[in-house]
């Protein structure tokens, strides 16, 4: 059966580029914006209030946070950090939660931001009343760096080591720039690829894999090159440049504690009137050799999300479809052609911590996507059922005994 269409979570007034969910808190930060042209459309960071209502997934607005003329498209979260990645800089936010003082004090804080909270249903992104007396979100602007330097400069790509300590930028300039944290003292550049970098994963033994528009995906120690990824050195009708590579990510192996699998989005370089598969692949983490490589559609893949426990891998596409992977295997569990009206930006899944757990309302996850049609949309994965090892043994033995009893009774005196 086809899943139903997903729920309209919440609607902004700009096209949304960047999602992520707070690990620890029922809340989502998503961003975008029109940038710096002069068409009316506003720039900035909303934070969203999440909670099950009737049983179903809600949205509240808590903040609203203008970024002047920049649209954010790229976002990291470490704790109560944001780096944001703005036109040719990556800019560091903090946001904290506080009780409102009393009437009226919503939004007073001097930053020109909006506290106020608006409320959305469980299925719509319909203008819903304001409500005073909620919890106020604060955001300080620590520190605005450039992180990229070439003509159309263009932050794509920024991510937080897994202790907060570090964090890696990377756009259009094709370097790498790896910032310690809080400091934001360089501590690395180097060019990485000739041309975009698309996506960048940090992995484990301080790697850093990249993946650039220059058909290459690379894992770097340093500024040393540690190999090349050859994704399709096993499927020999696949040329060299036909395909080049659009994201990376690491992902927790589910049962097998500390170990890790770096996942990557293969899409095709030149569109076709009957366009070419694009490909997942998943490889081990330590030695970065290829495991297991299959299609995921002819929509081109546009954006890559893993689960907490790397259970399940998320794509947006080019055409606003919304696919779950199993990530085993690498099958589609979920699938909703045309979720949104344009190109899917970014998707991510709700946390596995406790209060996400409290979000999923039996469901076994849920996918947040946002679109550039100013959508954040919610994909709801059902509990698969599975039989009790015991029961299967208590099958199997019945099976055999009656299957044994048949045989008797057509051949009297089989046993």
């Amino acid at each position: 059966m086809a899943p139903r269409r997903p729920a309209e979570l919440y609607r902004a007034p700009f096209p949304l580029y960047t999602v992520r969910l707070h690990p620890r808190r029922p809340l989502a930060i998503t961003a975008g914006g029109g940038g710096a042209a002069k068409t009316g459309i506003r720039n900035g960071v909303h934070f969203l209030q999440l909670e099950q209502i009737g049983g179903q997934l809600s949205a509240s607005l808590l903040h609203c946070h203008d970024t002047e003329t920049r649209a954010t498209m790229t976002m990291a979260l470490a704790g109560d950090v944001i780096a944001a990645g703005q036109d040719n800089s990556c800019h560091i936010l903090r946001f904290s939660l506080q009780e409102p003082e009393g009437p009226g004090t919503a939004g007073k804080d001097g930053s020109g931001d909006k506290g106020a909270r608006r409320r959305r249903g469980p299925g719509g992104g319909a203008q819903g009343s304001t409500q005073s007396g909620a919890r106020e979100v604060r955001v300080e602007s620590l520190q605005r760096v450039r992180t990229d330097f070439s003509p159309d400069a263009l932050q794509k790509a920024v991510r937080f080591s897994a202790d907060g300590a570090l964090l890696a930028t990377g756009g259009a300039d094709g370097f790498l720039r790896l910032w310690e944290f809080p400091s934001m003292k360089k501590t690395l550049e180097f060019r990485a690829h000739d041309g975009e970098i698309e996506d960048i994963a940090l992995g484990p033994d301080n790697k850093v894999v990249t993946a650039g528009r220059d058909f290459q995906c690379c894992v770097w120690q340093q500024d040393q090159l540690v190999t090349g990824l050859r994704w399709h050195e096993n499927l020999p009708g696949i040329p060299d440049k036909a395909y080049r590579y659009q994201a990376c990510r690491f992902g927790a192996v589910e049962g097998s504690a500390g170990a890790l699998r770096l996942y990557t989005v293969q899409v095709p370089h030149k569109r076709e009137r009957r366009p070419p598969p694009c490909y997942l692949t998943k490889w081990d983490g330590k030695s970065f050799l290829p495991l297991l490589t299959r299609p995921c559609g002819s929509e081109v893949v546009s954006c890559l999300s893993i689960s907490d426990s790397g259970t399940f891998l998320g794509l947006g596409t080019v055409t606003g479809s919304v696919a779950i992977h199993i990530a085993f295997s690498l099958q589609r569990l979920y699938y909703v052609k045309e979720a949104h009206g344009i190109v899917v930006t970014d998707v991510a899944f709700v946390p596995e911590s406790r209060p996400g757990r409290e979000l999923l309302g039996g469901h076994e996850a849920a996918l947040l996507s946002v679109a550039v049609d100013s959508r954040c949309k919610l994909h709801l994965l059902p509990t698969r059922r599975s039989l009790p090892v015991w029961l299967l043994l208590v099958l199997c033995a019945g099976l055999i005994v009656a299957t044994i009893l048949l045989l008797q009774l057509a051949f009297p005196g089989f046993l």
